[in-house]
């Protein structure tokens, strides 16, 4: 039997699958990259376990994370997501990912992807943390408070330490899988 971190073994399918298969390994794709950054934001407040059961409906009706696109919603667009019970109807995280899509476009202008500049906030390469078990992990730490504070800087909404932790967490730039789960070793020497 695999040994998991508790909060996957202690989860659903949904819950096991997301940890054996992504949370933790390293992303690039700048699609997901804003992907995981709105779904972050819809997660405030609700467990991850709400959000991965909405994850399909997310892409469908978020045009697939198309950063371009949503940053053209019109009124109507989010008239019609606010009456849309596959995602989180939340007037203010709608609006957030919408304004999140303009800033996340004018970071690739700047930075020419999204990848360049986000990965700066771990020098370009995953942190290996060793923790033993959950109580170990932390909320937040000083690379997540200096990524909130800069996303906050260019115009980002729901981006948080706490948040912005979480998305290190789920892209990989960090790893804490515990020690005794089957996926720390294999993602210990996962680069960019």
């Amino acid at each position: 039997m695999k040994r998991r971190c508790a909060w996957a073994a202690n989860g659903g399918p949904l819950d096991r699958e997301y940890h054996d298969l992504e949370w933790g390994v390293p992303v690039h794709s700048d699609r997901k990259l804003f992907e995981f950054l709105i779904l972050e934001g819809a997660q405030a407040g609700l467990s991850w376990s709400t959000i991965l059961k909405k994850r399909g409906n997310y892409r469908q009706v978020y045009d697939n994370f198309d950063a371009r696109r949503i940053a053209r919603y019109s009124t109507a667009k989010v008239r019609r997501l606010l009456k849309d019970p596959g995602i989180v109807r939340n007037r203010l995280k709608i609006h957030a990912s919408i304004l999140n899509a303009k800033a996340f476009l004018e970071i690739q202008k700047e930075f020419g992807r999204f990848d360049r500049y986000i990965w700066q906030f771990t020098g370009g390469k995953p942190v290996q943390n060793r923790r033993r078990n959950l109580r170990q992990v932390p909320a937040r730490t000083r690379e997540s408070d200096a990524m909130s504070k800069d996303l906050k800087q260019r115009g980002f909404k729901f981006v948080g330490s706490t948040i912005c932790y979480a998305f290190m967490q789920a892209v990989g730039m960090v790893n804490d899988h515990t020690l005794n789960c089957f996926r720390h070793r294999q993602l210990a020497g996962k680069r960019k």
